[in-house]
C-alpha cells in the first residue's frame, strides 16, 4: 500500500515542527522556558483574534500539548467584539481548517467603542482586554495567552520612547491588577513577524487583518496604513537599512540591559527616583 497523503491540516501542523522548527517552534519553547510562562497545573486560555499571530499561537499550543508530558490544560477562545459577517465567517473557516476547537463568544464591544467621540482605539483595547480576563476566569483559566511577537515588543518600546517620553517595554508576562490569580503571558515573545507571514504563505493560509468597524472603510492594501505602529515599523526598517542592521535586536536587548547609574530617573510602583537621590558628588564611570 502506498503512503497516505497528509491532509491540509496535517501539512500545516507538520510544517511547524519541520520546515519552520527553528523559526517558530524553537523560539516558542525558548520563551516558555526562559520567562517561566507555564507551571504544572496551569489552565491557559489561548485568546484568538482571528489574525495570523493568534491562530499560529493556537497551533503551537496544540503541538505543545500533543508532544509534552508537562501537566497543563489549554482552552481556546475567540472573543468576537462585533466583526462583520464576512470577517466572522473567515475566522470560523480558519478555525475549521486548522482544527482549533475554539469557543466563540459574541460581544458588542465595537458598537460601544465606536459610539464614543474620542479614544476609540484605546477604549476598544481596554474593553477587549477586560472581557478576555473575565471570560477566561469564568472558563476556569488562571492564565491568558496573547499572540504578541518580537516585532510587537520592539515597536512598543520605541513608540513609548518617541510618543510617551518613557522607556517601557511589553513584558513577556504580568499579573492582572483587577482579576485575582490571573496572569497574562506572551509565549510568542521571541518569534519574528516575517516568519509568521512566511509560515502562513507556505501553507496557503489567509487571515483577517484589522477587523475594526472604524477601519473597515479604509484601503485593504496593508501598505496604505498610517497608524502609529505602522509608521514605527517603517522607521525601524529605515534605521536597519541605513544605520545598523542589528537595530531590532539592540532595541529588544536594551530593555534588559539598563544601566541604572546612567539614567536621570525611574519609577517603581508609586515611587519616583532620581539620580540625585544617591548622588555622592562623584562623576559616573565613563
Amino acid at each position: 500500500m502506498g503512503k497516505r497523503e497528509l491532509t491540509w491540516q496535517e501539512e500545516i501542523e507538520r510544517s511547524i515542527i519541520t520546515t519552520y522548527r527553528s523559526k517558530l517552534w524553537t523560539p516558542f519553547i525558548d520563551a516558555i522556558k526562559e520567562y517561566e510562562l507555564l507551571k504544572p497545573g496551569d489552565v491557559v486560555c489561548v485568546c484568538i483574534s482571528g489574525g495570523k499571530d493568534s491562530m499560529l499561537m493556537a497551533k503551537l499550543f496544540q503541538e505543545l500539548k500533543r508532544h509534552s508530558d508537562f501537566n497543563f490544560e489549554v482552552k481556546y477562545l475567540v472573543m468576537n467584539p462585533g466583526y462583520n459577517e464576512a470577517n466572522l465567517k473567515h475566522v470560523k473557516n480558519n478555525l475549521e481548517i486548522l482544527g482549533i476547537p475554539a469557543l466563540i463568544i459574541d460581544t458588542d464591544i465595537f458598537d460601544i467603542a465606536n459610539s464614543q467621540n474620542k479614544n476609540m482605539c484605546y477604549l476598544c483595547a481596554k474593553m477587549r482586554r477586560g472581557a478576555l480576563y473575565s471570560l477566561a476566569q469564568k472558563m476556569g483559566c488562571n492564565k491568558i495567552a496573547l499572540g504578541h511577537h518580537f516585532d510587537d515588543v520592539i515597536e512598543t518600546t520605541l513608540m513609548n520612547m518617541l510618543n510617551a517620553g518613557s522607556f517601557q517595554t511589553m513584558l513577556p508576562k504580568l499579573h492582572s491588577d483587577n482579576y485575582e490569580n490571573m496572569e497574562l503571558i506572551r509565549p510568542m515573545y521571541l518569534i519574528r513577524e516575517n516568519n509568521i507571514k512566511n509560515w502562513a504563505k507556505h501553507n496557503n493560509l489567509r487571515f483577517i487583518m484589522c477587523a475594526c468597524r472604524f477601519t473597515e472603510a479604509c484601503s485593504v492594501d496593508n501598505e496604505i496604513n498610517l497608524s502609529q505602529r505602522s509608521l514605527t515599523k517603517k522607521l525601524i526598517q529605515e534605521l536597519k537599512k541605513g544605520y545598523n542592521s542589528n537595530v531590532e535586536k539592540n532595541i529588544f536587548s536594551a530593555a534588559s540591559n539598563v544601566n541604572m547609574n546612567m539614567i536621570l530617573g525611574y519609577k517603581k510602583g508609586n515611587m519616583k527616583y532620581t539620580f540625585l537621590d544617591d548622588y555622592g558628588g562623584k562623576e559616573p564611570n565613563s
